[in-house]
């Protein structure tokens, strides 16, 4: 029961992370109050990523170590 609730939340954020994302390519999605909420979300599980590499020629590469970070959590718990 916890495994597939902390399993629906992992697959959750990595789906919100995805979003995220894509929608950081789009300036008219970037503009939205939809995307604005989502960045609100996702931006403060950023931060410590963005600290440890920041972006670098304007590209952030720390949406990607979230990503990579929610993975090994989910392959080290078997979810």
């Amino acid at each position: 029961m916890i495994k597939g609730i902390l399993s629906l939340i992992i697959n959750l954020l990595i789906l919100l992370v995805f979003l995220y994302a894509i929608g950081s390519w789009i300036p008219q999605i970037r503009q939205s109050k939809l995307y604005e909420k989502l960045d609100a979300l996702i931006s403060p599980l950023l931060e410590p990523f963005r600290r440890l590499i920041p972006p670098v020629g304007g590209l952030d590469f720390s949406p990607l170590l979230l990503l990579l970070v929610l993975y090994l959590i989910k392959n080290l718990l078997k979810l």
